[in-house]
């Protein structure tokens, strides 16, 4: 949907719901503010809208005083308006253009100095060059006249700062802010097009504030005129401009208490004809201070709007920061993106966050870098690669291994044959050999658990080396040998998961498993090439009451058998889904 230059007439009669969130806008991002926290969402150079939230600080029981609650929450807004600006600043601006925090602050601090010098100090030189050079003394015309230097000064301010292109866009979140709200009111789901149905004005806006500041700077200063004007006749200090100046802005946080109360009257009052004039002259200068907004920035009005509607209403929810995101909605959006393996997206987030899978669920906060691996991870996993590859590790018996595409991922079905080893060894030193290690998971977990001298072995170099990392401190010899070609001595047990899979079967798998490497899955023509092959040598190299052990395809186990009969006694284990897994042949 395209830019919308709709700009409906202001009709509070369509209001079903009343909220008291205001906001502001921000560099290239909008701020609202609810009744126990602040939202503030600013869209990134990369396009992406970036969403920080924090809580306020309780209400004291002087923010329950009329006029002095107005000073309270004038100086409150203005703090959190400042620092929500700066805090966009960081976000809306590339790193290489962004101004060091102290000119942004310096910036700042000189800013506030020209507006009370421009507003409150341009209109009494007014009066007072009047005074001084026309010799004219009439209190009532000179204060309606300095009320109107400042009205003017502001609206032609206003006019003149909507010319730059980057207050025009600041002014255009303004307008996406006051339809955000005015969406919501109407009762109207918040979706970008109801938003952008909806009018830029709005009954509680700034402009609206500071033209009731201006009206009540006439009349509180008008009384200030008189009662300064009476006192001279006491003393020379009274008449003195400098102090007339400070008086002036000593009175500032009563004038802004003042309009506060009319401001929060007013938008508490229903319709009809007194209010709509009084509202009348602020909503007309929304119209410099608001422009219609792009559907991107409506959509940054949402964002923060919802932020802070949830965070009033569920006061245990926590806030983020920046480039955070909250946890448990991103785990789902991965798990969600997975539908056939589910489970890998709390894998993923395993590996990418350090943290065990029963970890996750106290997990509130995750950075945006964090879920961008993640999601790059998936796609990854969502072209055909298996998980261990994307990690870059797989799990087996509780180690953590090095994997690559140079060897076989290991398969909890494996970690039952190596379990059984381990059982089987015991407290003994028995001498064991690994045949067709791959990436050494079997030799590391009988290295670790046991006292017994393993010797793992593979006829591939790249599979060599993944083991040898793995091994790496464990004491294992590492060998390459073509079965028991290279082999030396002889051994307590034979341990091994070879190639098992018909050569016929292997195109028609799961394409994570054809990604593995061909050598650590093709068995041959009957998938029994390899155990042919260390039943036929076997006997050399095993002790007198030597064992041999294998893993085997599900329906492999009798065939297996049979070949190793001449050896010795064979039986079957079965794995964790029942099915025949190990063969384990006793000489």
């Amino acid at each position: 949907m395209g830019k919308n230059n709709n700009d409906n007439k202001y009709d509070t009669s369509k209001k079903t719901r009343r909220t008291f969130i205001g906001g502001q806008a921000l560099l290239e991002g909008v701020m609202m503010r609810g009744k126990s926290s602040v939202a503030m969402a600013v869209r990134a150079p990369d396009g992406e809208i970036e969403l920080r939230t924090e809580r306020l600080k309780p209400s004291s029981k002087a923010s329950k005083i009329p006029i002095v609650r107005g000073v309270i929450s004038f100086v409150s807004s203005l703090a959190v308006g400042i620092s929500s600006l700066l805090k966009s600043a960081e976000v809306s601006t590339p790193e290489e253009d962004a101004p060091s925090k102290s000119a942004t602050v310096i910036a700042t601090i000189v800013g506030v100095v020209l507006a009370v010098g421009l507003f409150i100090g341009l209109p009494f030189l007014v009066k007072w060059l009047i005074e001084r050079y026309a010799d004219y003394h009439d209190l009532v015309v000179l204060s309606v006249i300095e009320g109107c230097v400042r009205l003017a000064l502001f609206i032609a301010y206003l006019a003149l700062i909507r010319l730059m292109n980057d207050i025009k866009r600041t002014f255009m979140y303004h307008g996406a802010e006051h339809r955000t709200i005015n969406c919501y009111e109407r009762g109207l789901p918040l979706t970008v097009e109801n938003v952008q149905s909806c009018s830029t004005k709005h009954n509680r806006c700034g402009t609206t504030f500071i033209f009731f500041v201006v009206v009540f700077a006439i009349i509180v200063y008008a009384l200030l005129n008189w009662l300064l004007s009476y006192l001279s006749t006491f003393s020379a200090v009274f008449s003195n401009a400098l102090f007339a100046l400070a008086v002036r802005l000593a009175l500032l946080p009563l004038i802004a208490g003042l309009s506060y109360e009319l401001l929060r009257g007013l938008a508490m009052l229903p319709d009809n004809k007194f209010t709509n004039i009084i509202r009348a002259p602020g909503l007309a200068l929304q119209k410099l201070s608001t422009c219609i907004p792009d559907d991107d920035m409506a959509e940054v009005a949402i964002v923060a709007f919802n932020a802070v509607l949830e965070l009033d209403e569920q006061p245990n929810k926590g806030t983020i920061d920046f480039y955070e995101r909250d946890f448990s909605t991103e785990r789902k959006k991965l798990t969600d993106k997975l539908p056939d393996n589910p489970q890998d997206a709390d894998w993923i987030y395993c590996d990418i966050l350090g943290k065990s899978r029963g970890e996750l669920g106290g997990i509130d906060k995750i950075k945006i870098g964090q879920v961008k691996k993640a999601n790059e991870y998936a796609d990854r996993l969502l072209a055909g690669e298996p998980l261990g590859y994307v990690l870059g590790n797989a799990e087996f018996c509780g180690i953590k291994l090095a994997v690559d595409n140079r060897v076989l991922i290991p398969r909890f079905e494996t970690e039952v044959l190596a379990e059984t080893a381990v059982k089987h060894i015991g407290t003994s030193e028995m001498r064991v050999l690994d045949m067709c290690t791959g990436s050494g998971c079997i030799a590391a977990v009988i290295a670790k658990n046991t006292a017994a001298q393993v010797v793992a072995a593979d006829v591939s170099d790249d599979a060599l080396e993944v083991a040898k990392t793995n091994l790496k401190g464990l004491g294992v010899e590492v060998v390459k040998s073509d079965m028991f070609g290279s082999i030396e001595g002889k051994f307590d047990l034979i341990v091994s998961n070879p190639p098992y899979i018909r050569t016929a079967d292997i195109e028609g798998l799961q394409s994570e498993v054809t990604a593995q490497p061909r050598i650590a899955l093709d068995g041959g023509d009957d998938g029994l090439k390899f155990y042919k092959a260390i039943a036929a040598a076997a006997s050399e190299y095993l002790t007198d009451n030597g064992v041999v052990m294998l893993e085997v395809g599900y329906d492999q186990a009798e065939q297996v058998c049979g070949l190793f009969k001449k050896i010795g006694a064979c039986r079957v284990i079965k794995d964790l889904d029942g099915k025949d897994r190990i063969v384990v042949c006793e000489k």
